[in-house]
């Protein structure tokens, strides 16, 4: 372990950590350790900073376990977290003057409330003659360094995604610091008092069997992932009955794996059958780079004209859609799976989106703000773009005439009805058939299997071929 001791005279510097709750691939880290300065690791809580947009009740619980991972990491090489809540700026400068530190790393957020405020802090440290240094551990390319022909931020993912494929390669990840030493330690609150995590009812069983945080697992997931599924990503990531994706997203959001650390370990071990999954870290680099471009992305249309709008306000819909009782077993299933798990395949957000914001006509924030809180993987630019994508609103959005049918959705990405058993378990002695349209299926079948319509399992909320129409009507009016 490293000597937490320094000389007489001997300057800390504070590490800021932040969405890069790692020790390997940490910019700021590294370049802190390289100074030769003893560390003061900093992690603070600034839930006002955020306004609306603090982390929701499935983020907080991440968080607790991913910082109670680091606290442990950082221990191991001699280095306490310290943590802290409040606004970053007050808590900052009270630990710069507790320690007497001269400088302060830390990894870039590209959140608009917080490169506001980072930048005013910045520039309040180096007037005040301390060293303030920034990094990018969160993305592949810089969002300011990528514009158009017309030196304008781009709306449409394929000329963005052969632009990011044209500059030069990310950088290679780097190694954690051979070395770090700690500074002597200042008072930290304790984890437990910020009350992340759920009290009564606990409702967090399925999170807790569904994941891991920290960055040892994100590693494992990793290997796990390139070793076995990378190469045949693009044919099994929409098999909803197959594990065929990554499940990396809560890890990346926390920073506990970086991009360029699965950029190069996809593309080392899968080649270029790996393709596929790199542009889907390219998606996440577009929302980054919208959000960046759009301060008010997750707020309001990309498409002003949906401004007009004629949302429905329908809080049975609503309702039922949170709790996964449309009637629709893929969609019944895939809001069951994110309220046990915190989590949902890709495909299957895009149907459930797709049934809420076109088979209800319910407003796409309302989806937006219920995802916020039920992710493990919330991401303020991914969750906005997502939706506004969804709704037909945002960049390169989906055509306003696509309307997911949730049953041919369902028959052709989960033939077997394995992904609605797991998740609708008053459907599993349904036969396959009749899985996706129970409705249709013969009074002896849906005896046979101990379905009850309308008791055990609700009959359709909408009818979808009205809904579509209704929704076309709708979209014709803005």
């Amino acid at each position: 372990m490293a000597s937490s001791t320094r000389s007489a005279g001997e300057t800390p510097a504070i590490v800021w950590f932040r969405d890069d709750l790692r020790l390997s691939d940490n910019p700021a880290l590294s370049e802190a350790a390289a100074s030769g300065a003893p560390l003061v690791a900093l992690y603070v809580l600034d839930d006002a900073a955020m306004g609306e947009w603090r982390p929701g009740a499935a983020s907080r619980w991440w968080l607790h376990h991913s910082l109670s991972s680091l606290a442990s990491d950082l221990f191991a090489r001699g280095v306490p977290l310290v943590l802290r809540r409040g606004p970053a700026d007050m808590a900052l400068f009270s630990l710069l003057s507790e320690t007497k530190a001269r400088s302060v790393y830390w990894n870039r957020f590209y959140e608009p409330w917080a490169m506001r405020r980072d930048g005013e802090i910045k520039a309040r440290l180096r007037a005040a003659g301390l060293k303030a240094e920034s990094f990018n551990a969160s993305l592949l390319f810089e969002p300011a360094a990528l514009r158009n022909g017309q030196g304008e931020p781009y709306r449409v993912f394929t000329p963005f995604w052969r632009a990011c494929l044209a500059k030069p390669a990310p950088a290679a990840p780097l190694p954690p610091p051979a070395r770090l030493r700690g500074a002597p330690a200042p008072a930290s609150e304790r984890l437990e008092d910020w009350r992340l995590l759920p009290t009564m009812p606990d409702w967090a069983g399925g999170l807790r069997e569904a994941w891991a945080p920290g960055e040892s697992e994100a590693k494992t997931k990793l290997f796990d992932f390139v070793a076995k599924r990378a190469a045949k990503y693009n044919e099994t990531r929409d098999a909803l009955g197959e594990d065929g994706v990554s499940r990396l997203s809560p890890h990346l959001h926390f920073g506990e794996v970086s991009a360029r650390q699965v950029w190069q370990s996809v593309e080392s071990e899968a080649g270029p059958t790996g393709a596929a999954y790199l542009r889907q870290l390219g998606w996440r680099e577009f929302s980054r780079h919208l959000l960046f471009a759009n301060p008010d992305l997750p707020e309001k249309p990309l498409d002003r004209s949906f401004s007009r709008f004629p949302w429905r306000d329908d809080n049975n819909g609503l309702t039922a859609w949170k709790k996964g009782r449309t009637g629709y077993p893929l969609v019944d299933a895939a809001m069951r799976e994110l309220w046990r798990t915190g989590y949902m395949r890709n495909r299957a957000r895009l149907v459930a989106a797709s049934f809420l914001v076109k088979h209800l006509l319910i407003h796409w924030r309302e989806g937006e703000d219920w995802f916020w809180d039920t992710l493990v993987d919330a991401d303020l630019a991914n969750n906005a773009a997502s939706w506004q994508w969804v709704a037909g609103c945002g960049a390169d959005a989906a055509p306003y005439f696509r309307v997911f049918n949730p049953v041919l959705q369902g028959e052709k990405f989960d033939p077997g009805g394995v992904y609605v058993r797991r998740f609708v378990p008053e459907l599993a002695k349904l036969e396959a058939k009749w899985i996706h349209r129970p409705w249709e299926a013969p009074k002896a079948v849906l005896e046979a299997a101990g379905v009850r319509l309308g008791e055990s399992y609700p009959l359709p909320i909408v009818d979808h071929a009205s809904a579509r129409a209704r929704a076309l009507a709708a979209y014709a009016e803005r």
